[in-house]
């Protein structure tokens, strides 16, 4: 049965563990993609152009920017990251489900022009825990942490517009919820209805 491919789109503080939910979510259902995004930032150690993020330069950013190529871009942490319209609209076409790790200004970009996107908020247990998750890092300086400690106050506030949330308390467990949120939204009349029509004649 043909039907469109669905986006899900995932937000949350740096630190509450959202790459790492993306990834094995990713391994559970078949049909989910990774969504490769641009940017501008140099790749960390390990990360692999095409896979991980396409690393452009700011001038090859803008130019995109200026074409309208993307369906959504911001500014995080003085990079530039962007997600392709095209990659998208191929993808939905094909009927192939894309999952999408970005940032709460990037999500409310897509939300106003790119319809059927499922929003997903993944939210800490604690401020005081996010903290110690990101100090057990090791990887960013202190002044780093208390920038991401303060954008996460406001990042949170954004929670209240996205469809679902899950707290990341207990790795397994938020994993599971994610898991039932796919599975309820594969199952949604209006993603199936059209082509059930014709079999059933609806």
């Amino acid at each position: 049965m043909k039907r469109e491919g669905v986006l899900y789109v995932i937000s949350a503080p740096s630190g509450t563990g959202k790459t790492t939910l993306c990834k094995e979510i990713i391994d559970i259902f078949p049909n989910l993609r990774h969504s490769v995004s641009y940017t501008t930032r140099p790749p960390r150690t390990g990360e692999v152009h095409g896979r991980d993020y396409f690393f452009v330069g700011k001038d090859e950013f803008d130019r995109m920017v200026e074409a309208g190529e993307f369906a959504e871009w911001a500014e995080v942490h003085g990079n530039l990251y962007g997600t392709s319209l095209a990659t998208l609209q191929e993808n939905r076409t094909k009927g192939i489900d894309l999952i999408l790790d970005i940032d709460c200004q990037g999500a409310r970009q897509l939300k106003g022009c790119f319809r059927g996107g499922v929003y997903i908020f993944i939210l800490p247990p604690s401020i005081e825990e996010l903290r110690r998750r990101l100090n057990g890092r090791s990887s960013d300086s202190e002044e780093v942490i208390e920038r991401r400690i303060s954008n996460a106050s406001g990042e949170i506030k954004e929670a209240r517009w996205y469809d679902y949330i899950i707290v990341n308390d207990k790795f397994n467990e938020a994993l599971e919820q994610l898991k039932s949120v796919l599975i309820a939204e594969q199952c949604r009349t209006d993603r199936l209805i059209q082509g059930l029509a014709k079999t059933f004649e609806i």
